[in-house]
């Protein structure tokens, strides 16, 4: 493991952005940027456009390690390349960027008020050509609907197992059990899940740490314990619906944790915008993120 890239990914100012929309919402992504699905045609076509987006948003100068501690890519970004560079190489070596890779497979059917990670064939070897190409760590996310305690205690445990082998592959992973903001018992789900992590938190090895990517808790500062916790590398929060303005509030809330923005990232930049303007739209966004993740 790249030992700078870990002392910035546990201290580093700033905030993870998030660059890794898949197929599903691909589209919803570049609509929101200005482009319709009317103008371009096929996957190919669609990921091509997905790739000059995020290529335009990490040679922003607006965008480096200073303020944006990591960026999490998606598998085909990760293969592609920036100014010559595979991605994760441009990142760490151009911008100081921490790079990550997200690696689920998407979410299984609903059960017990919760939505698991499909399975991950292939998994060793994704995780191997990762780490060839500069990659420090990994995401993978599942969802909790409701406050069932079996439903937690799955999604937690399955989290951690899959944790475990990511470690094992030498790289760290970030732990994501969001917790759906529309859901009707979402501080109930938030105190069942801080429980569980630290469970499962407590059980690790030394040296085995883990990074935690979690929706933005009701109560303020209730993930305080996993921030202070001695296998926790850092917490992050996922923006979750949440307007970036409304994100940012409730983000500064919560000492310790810093953000972990997509769509609230993106908010306002377009395909249509002049290269001035997307960088001054992108130093606004990148900037109130960064002044939210400080607390």
């Amino acid at each position: 493991m790249d030992t700078d890239m870990l002392a910035h990914a546990a201290t580093g100012k700033g905030f993870i952005a998030a660059l890794d929309q898949s197929g599903g919402s691909t589209p919803k992504a570049l609509r929101l940027y200005g482009i319709e699905e009317s103008t371009y045609s096929g996957e190919e076509e669609m990921f091509d456009l997905m790739h000059a987006m995020r290529t335009r948003i990490m040679t922003s100068p607006a965008f480096t390690g200073e303020r944006v501690m990591g960026a999490i890519l998606f598998e085909q970004t990760m293969d592609r390349t920036v100014e010559g560079l595979g991605t994760a190489e441009y990142l760490w070596s151009v911008k100081h960027v921490v790079p990550f890779l997200k690696v689920d497979k998407g979410l299984a059917d609903e059960a017990n008020g919760v939505q698991l990670m499909k399975d991950m064939p292939g998994l060793d070897d994704l995780l191997a050509r990762a780490r060839a190409k500069g990659v420090f760590g990994t995401k993978m996310r599942s969802v909790i609907k409701l406050a069932d305690g079996a439903g937690v205690s799955a999604i937690v445990a399955q989290q951690f197992e899959i944790g475990r082998q990511i470690i094992a592959a030498g790289l760290v992973p970030i732990i994501e059990p969001e917790v759906d903001i529309n859901s009707p018992q979402k501080a109930e789900a938030e105190t069942l899940l801080r429980a569980s992590i630290i469970e499962h938190l407590d059980g690790l090895d030394d040296g085995a740490d883990v990074m935690l990517k979690l929706t933005i808790p009701d109560e303020d500062d209730l993930y305080r314990v996993l921030v202070d916790h001695p296998r926790v590398v850092r917490v992050v929060a996922l923006s979750g619906g949440y307007t970036r303005e409304d994100a940012n509030a409730r983000l500064a809330r919560n000492h310790g944790m810093i953000a972990s923005f997509s769509r609230a990232l993106t908010e306002g930049l377009t395909a249509q915008q002049s290269d001035d303007e997307f960088n001054a739209a992108l130093d606004a966004s990148i900037q109130s993120i960064y002044e939210a993740s400080l607390t």
